[in-house]
């Protein structure tokens, strides 16, 4: 089936962010007294926007994270975004082809439009989505896996979602895409296809993607 829209998730799919920030998180939260490992932060908040990392704590604990939490955080891995983000391996190949074939596409992402824009610049991916291609959780207050921000990137792009195709590597990414109506592309580098099962195709590598969505 040719899609009208192909929409991306950003960390893991695009740039290759899971790894510095869930190691930089579960050391963070452990530092605050909250003992989190690397594999406990893939697990609980991959695909994750920041307020299920609050209301998790304060749930599991019933105290609040602190009120700079997100700043702090934020800057350690804007930093080490400068020194070791690279783009997933096949990224580039993919929106050429998307591009070459006129194919729409755009990012939805649980993360800021400041963390999105920090890491497109960092691997040289901006070039390749302007302003009215990125789409983030702060635009819609929920993140995944409620469909929102999904259904908000389509509504934006003119697409019906039953015409989108969706590009996910988390179970909560998976999750909400299905609810917004969408097929759903799992990417299983990082996640166990076990866990996203729910996914209307499995992939192993973005070198695979183009002949499942053109």
């Amino acid at each position: 089936m040719r899609y009208d829209l192909v929409i991306f998730d950003n960390d893991g799919v695009l740039v290759d962010s899971e790894p510095i920030s869930n190691r930089l998180l579960a050391a963070y939260l452990t530092e605050l007294g909250h003992p989190t490992s690397y594999e406990d932060s893939l697990r609980d908040y991959m695909g994750a926007a920041m307020h299920r990392v609050h209301d998790t704590i304060e749930e599991r604990t019933g105290r609040k994270l602190p009120a700079d939490f997100d700043d702090v955080f934020h800057a350690r891995v804007f930093a080490a975004f400068e020194r070791e983000l690279r783009p997933v391996a096949g990224a580039v190949d993919v929106l050429e082809k998307l591009a070459a074939d006129g194919v729409p596409y755009c990012v939805a992402s649980s993360g800021s439009h400041e963390r999105i824009r920090v890491g497109h610049r960092t691997t040289g991916l901006d070039r390749w989505f302007d302003d009215s291609r990125i789409f983030s959780a702060q635009d819609v207050g929920r993140g995944k896996p409620a469909p929102d921000l999904f259904l908000y990137a389509a509504e934006r792009m003119g697409v019906a979602t039953r015409r989108c195709a969706v590009v996910e590597d988390s179970p909560l990414g998976v999750q909400a895409a299905v609810a917004a109506g969408m097929d759903v592309y799992g990417f299983t580098a990082m996640t166990p296809a076990g866990r996203l099962t729910d996914a209307t195709h499995l992939f192993a590598g973005l070198e695979e993607l183009v002949g499942l969505l053109i």
